[in-house]
């Protein structure tokens, strides 16, 4: 049976008094990519929230590593768990170093100041994004992409087996959205590091997820592989939208070609004459 490091277990999220997410149940596979998809307000982003402890559950159980999250300390969660949320804010003039190390502190504490091992996967986790030589610019001097770096930096710099991303793409053109893909991929295959993360793009979702999770009104409507959840049925039932499902000719996987209604009205107009 294949080891799972995040589990839910009736889980019920709510804001005030509106349900987001209602009894829902997940298994997120240790060692693998999972991205959640679904049109805006499913709540896939509070779901993300749930599981980082971010958001305390009306009713039900968030398990990391098959213990109750609500019954670990802080301290404890963020040794285990790294989360970077949609479009974070650093405090002006902080350098990529400074938001790097950062993600040491859930290391430290009164008997244990700055070591040296927090020095070598503050180091480390520059090398792995590519940053070293931006190490001592300011963030707020980096471009888009450069940030993001910086940003999925800290979370490795915190050296956690999971690392949950709201919408790491956000923002960023083409090109520094598959930079930042590629470098989660990366981390994925050569260090074995679990990442959950929240994306819109369906193709960039089916190129990279192990394991995609479509959601619909707070509930999980599909789940597996790429290629059983990315389906014209899921997509119309998901995002209420017509669709035809092709081949990636790149990378193999699932393709979405999004039916508008010009299209759908000249295919119609096509087929009658």
């Amino acid at each position: 049976m294949n080891k799972q490091a995040l589990t839910t277990q009736k889980l019920t999220l709510t804001y005030d008094r509106t349900c987001i997410i209602s009894d829902l149940e997940i298994a997120i596979p240790a060692g693998k990519i999972t991205v959640l998809v679904g049109a805006n307000g499913c709540g896939k982003s509070t779901l993300l929230r749930g599981l980082a402890r971010l958001l305390k559950p009306r009713t039900g159980t968030v398990f990391l590593d098959g213990k109750s999250i609500a019954k670990l300390s802080t301290k404890e969660v963020a040794k285990q768990l790294g989360i970077l949320p949609q479009s974070p804010v650093a405090p002006e003039g902080l350098t990529v170093r400074e938001l790097v190390a950062q993600g040491r502190y859930p290391h430290q504490g009164w008997l244990q100041q700055w070591s040296p091992e927090d020095e070598r996967l503050t180091e480390q986790a520059l090398v792995t994004t590519n940053l070293m030589h931006l190490a001592n610019r300011p963030l707020e001097t980096l471009s888009g992409g450069q940030r993001q770096r910086a940003w999925i930096a800290m979370a490795l710099a915190q050296n956690t087996e999971v690392l949950l991303l709201d919408e790491p793409t956000t923002f960023l053109d083409l090109a520094h959205q598959v930079e930042v893909l590629d470098l989660l991929y990366d981390l994925n295959q050569t260090q074995g590091r679990t990442i959950v993360m929240v994306l819109h793009d369906l193709n960039q979702a089916c190129r990279y997820a192990d394991y995609l999770v479509a959601i619909a009104s707070g509930r999980i409507y599909a789940q597996g592989t790429p290629s059983q959840v990315m389906t014209e049925d899921t997509i119309e039932q998901v995002f209420m939208l017509s669709c035809r499902i092709i081949t990636d000719p790149v990378a193999g996987t699932p393709m979405c070609i999004p039916i508008g209604r010009f299209q759908a009205r000249s295919q119609q107009s096509y087929r009658m004459m």
